[in-house]
């Protein structure tokens, strides 16, 4: 198996993903191979939580233009990951 440090990215915190916290919601970026169940493996063992369910969405990277060259912002992968009723909240999100 994968190091949990490599599915897992960063957190994505916005404005959104913070009021998804109430609903005991929390939004990752995560490596693009990654399935869910990888995710939600390493979500359990990083921060010693229950996970619910996981739902996963594809960003593609949005075309950029410097001068007159054109390229694209990297494509992303977000997950958002539902804890258990029982499960202690993650500490990284709590103001």
């Amino acid at each position: 198996m994968k190091d949990p440090r490599d599915i897992i990215r960063r957190p994505i915190i916005t404005e959104k993903s913070t009021e998804m916290n109430e609903e005991r919601k929390y939004v990752f970026e995560v490596d693009l191979r990654a399935n869910k169940t990888e995710i939600k493996q390493a979500v359990e063992k990083i921060f010693g939580v229950k996970v619910e369910k996981v739902n996963t969405m594809r960003v593609r990277g949005k075309k950029k233009r410097y001068g007159r060259f054109t390229g694209r912002t990297p494509e992303r992968k977000k997950a958002i990951v539902k804890l258990t009723a029982d499960s202690k909240p993650i500490e990284l999100f709590e103001v």
